[in-house]
């Protein structure tokens, strides 16, 4: 099981003090998600995955009470928080339907919910951390391990590789030594890994272990992974527009080796 960095559990604490003074009942069962609950989350860089499981379908009045705490958060670590009803929860939502969930310090009910896709339940069922209510293995969760690759195969497709071509554009012309922010370039060089690695053993690693293995299956991207990696555990490291390019370049034979390796057979 994993244990929470103190932040974590205090800051969660915090907010679930207020809603159950604001909401009584409202909270019934609260899961950590994300990089606290995979034992990766970083102060001052990772925010607070939470799943919670509400006593009631949330109306316009709970909803106001829920933007408003979640707005008197002015600076990270920030609650990304998703609210299910109980049977919600139960029908395990893939399909990023409309419900309340918070991103950067604030409530959003306007739109669909990214977060609700096949790694979300994964995550839950193999790694979730109760902090109220049942444990996360006892909730009956059952990943679609075929919803689960076929998400990560478009996912491949339809975000990271025009990401991809949006980054060649961009930088078309400029210098190869010219410096760009380093969480760009560790973005694009870890994140399609993990979704690979999920592809080939239907698990979820962190960013960090998808630089080790990159140097494994794709070692040509080995030295720039490894520079990534060290960038998150801290060190001081310099990425330049080669390195970006070179995160093109990784995305694009990543997602064709996925599609080529883990696509259904018509």
């Amino acid at each position: 099981m994993t244990t929470l960095p103190a932040a974590v559990a205090a800051r969660i604490d915090l907010h679930l003090a207020a809603l159950d003074a604001r909401l009584p009942g409202f909270a019934d069962s609260v899961y950590v998600v994300g990089s606290a609950a995979l034992g990766a989350w970083q102060p001052d860089r990772s925010d607070i995955d939470l799943l919670i499981v509400t006593g009631r379908t949330a109306t316009a009045d709970d909803l106001a009470t829920l933007g408003a705490l979640h707005e008197t958060v002015l600076e990270r670590p920030y609650l990304d928080a998703v609210y299910l009803d109980r049977g919600s929860l139960a029908a395990q939502p893939a399909d990023r339907r409309q419900v309340p969930f918070a991103v950067d310090g604030r409530l959003r009910t306007d739109t669909g919910c990214g977060e609700l896709t096949p790694v979300l339940w994964l995550t839950l069922r193999r790694y979730g951390v109760a902090v109220r209510g049942p444990e996360a293995a006892d909730l009956g969760i059952r990943p679609d391990p075929d919803g689960l690759r076929r998400y990560n195969l478009d996912n491949l497709r339809e975000y990271w590789q025009p990401l991809a071509a949006q980054i060649r554009m961009f930088t078309d012309g400029s210098p190869d030594d010219t410096p760009v922010p380093a969480d760009q370039v560790v973005w694009m060089l870890l994140g399609p890994a993990r979704l690979h690695r999920t592809l080939a053993h239907g698990d979820i690693i962190t960013k960090s272990a998808a630089a080790a293995y990159l140097g494994e299956h794709f070692p040509q991207w080995a030295e720039p992974a490894d520079r990534a990696a060290r960038h998150r555990s801290g060190q001081d490291v310099t990425f330049t527009i080669a390195d970006l390019r070179a995160g093109a370049d990784l995305t694009d034979a990543v997602t064709t080796d996925a599609w080529s390796r883990f696509a259904p057979t018509p």
